[in-house]
């Protein structure tokens, strides 16, 4: 059958696939990763698919309303996210109204299945959690001429009431999908995506899916991908990046989007020597957490890895146990050190806004990123997601500012802080972070640094005039004039 995948219109180039949505100030673009794996699993079933990204390619809902049209699918697939909901339900019911079989994913309806189909009333269904294999089974029954109900992951609505599948299993072997990378070749425009941490262009796949540790504001463990880590096969990996290679010639760079790449240190070995054997010549980064070892990291960079980005996030022992990283400060020096022997550039990010968090813990913060000293760094109040210990946690303690989705994002799509601790509100954390991004970037010492780093680097010095061409404003603007947090 045709299908149509979108990522809907909101505002243009808001970045809906990222753990943490918004218009971002770094010029960050996700691609939408799982809408384009959920594209290629359907290709790969026989239907015909058209992926839209319409904040990428700045598409008005009237563009994407036509193409639809033309392409002539029965069914749509809507990517959503917590701070679009209202406007992604609203042209949901549009699509529904014009004949449409409309099915929401993503992580806000996965928190909150029937509170997304409250919203509206027109859109057929909502599915939880991970979505290709339900989308399979919805696309084969509407072939076949049968009802939606009971499709495990499926919620439907249907007569003014809800009707809820079973469960769905996550997926357990990860090669049974397509190359995300040949749906990127064949549907998007690749130089409109760009992830400031990696050389541009660049390309983002998955090598696994989950994470078992218990950080309390990660958004996919808690809601699409679960606890339980599930990965692809080393040589499929390794075929992919070949793949990339081969067929993208334009591609400097490959980005590991998985939660994180380093929970099994001797697999992630045992990958860097198989990407080095199969002369995988591209550069690559990847999120990870700052527990790895020396030698696990020495044998990443002989395979090519570049830059990894961690969330180091607090600088005081109890805020991380209340995050639940699992990790202390101790370690995390440890690790900056081992990172920096091994020559990785290192992207830091800091979080500010914990239950708990005073003055005195957000200078120790920033102080502890000050001697950490990681080649890029963000900082950013806690934002917080249904579905996550975090919203929870903030919810019980009267520490949330609003019930509005839209407010998560400011008049331009920015970031907006809608918590606060016992002692800080929200504009004293939302200031606080203007004043670390300031403290930390503005060092005579560190610009000197990039300086010389841009100057023996041609790839480093663009990546970084790349940066800083969309950042360096928000070093001087503050924040709260634009009622922006991030």
């Amino acid at each position: 059958m045709k299908i149509t995948t979108l990522n809907p219109p909101f505002l243009p180039r808001f970045s809906r696939g990222q753990r943490s949505p918004a218009v971002t100030k770094s010029g960050t673009l996700y691609y939408p990763i799982w809408l384009a794996y959920a594209t290629g699993a359907l290709e790969k079933e026989g239907h015909t698919v058209d992926l839209i990204d319409a904040p990428a390619d700045e598409l008005c809902r009237e563009n994407v309303l036509d193409r639809i049209q033309k392409s002539g699918s029965d069914l749509v697939i809507v990517e959503t996210s917590t701070p679009s909901i209202s406007s992604d339900v609203e042209f949901s019911d549009l699509l529904a109204i014009q004949g449409k079989i409309v099915l929401l994913v993503g992580t806000h309806p996965t928190a909150l299945p029937i509170e997304t189909l409250e919203l509206g009333t027109e859109f057929q269904g909502v599915v939880v959690g991970e979505y290709e294999l339900t989308l399979i089974d919805a696309a084969r029954r509407l072939e076949e001429g049968k009802s939606l109900e009971g499709i495990p992951g499926l919620v439907l609505r249907k007569d003014g009431e809800f009707i809820r599948g079973p469960e769905r299993e996550l997926i357990r072997d990860l090669d049974f999908l397509p190359f995300v990378s040949t749906v990127y070749e064949k549907h998007l425009d690749i130089r409109k995506y760009d992830n400031p941490n990696a050389l541009y262009p660049q390309v983002m796949i998955m090598g696994g899916r989950g994470c078992p540790h218990r950080c309390i504001f990660c958004v996919f463990p808690q809601t699409i991908q679960g606890r339980s880590f599930r990965f692809r096969s080393i040589q499929n990996i390794v075929q992919e990046m070949l793949w990339i290679q081969n067929n993208l010639p334009e591609v400097k760079s490959i980005f590991f989007e998985d939660d994180t790449i380093s929970i099994d240190t001797k697999r992630l070995r045992e990958l860097a020597e198989s990407i080095r054997e199969s002369n995988v010549t591209l550069p690559w980064s990847a999120n990870m957490r700052a527990n790895v070892d020396y030698e696990t990291l020495a044998a990443c960079k002989r395979a090519g890895l570049r830059t990894v980005c961690v969330g180091f996030e607090s600088g005081n022992d109890r805020l991380l146990k209340t995050m639940k990283k699992g990790l202390d400060t101790e370690s995390m020096r440890r690790f900056m050190r081992d990172a920096r022997k091994a020559s990785l550039l290192v992207h830091g990010c800091f979080l500010f806004g914990i239950p708990g968090e005073t003055l005195n813990t957000m200078k120790e913060t920033l102080q502890f990123a000050l001697d950490l000293d990681p080649d890029t760094a963000q900082f950013y109040p806690l934002m917080v997601y249904p579905g996550t210990e975090a919203y929870d946690l903030v919810r019980s303690k009267g520490l949330i500012s609003s019930v509005d989705w839209r407010e998560w994002l400011t008049g331009e799509g920015l970031h907006s802080c809608v918590i606060r601790t016992e002692e800080l509100d929200s504009s004293d954390l939302v200031n606080f972070c203007d004043h670390a991004r300031r403290k930390f970037y503005l060092r005579p010492g560190y610009i000197a640094r990039k300086f010389w780093k841009g100057f023996c680097d041609r790839d480093e010095r663009a990546r970084t005039f790349k940066a800083f061409s969309s950042f360096w404003k928000f070093l001087f603007v503050p924040s709260l004039r634009k009622g922006n947090s991030r």
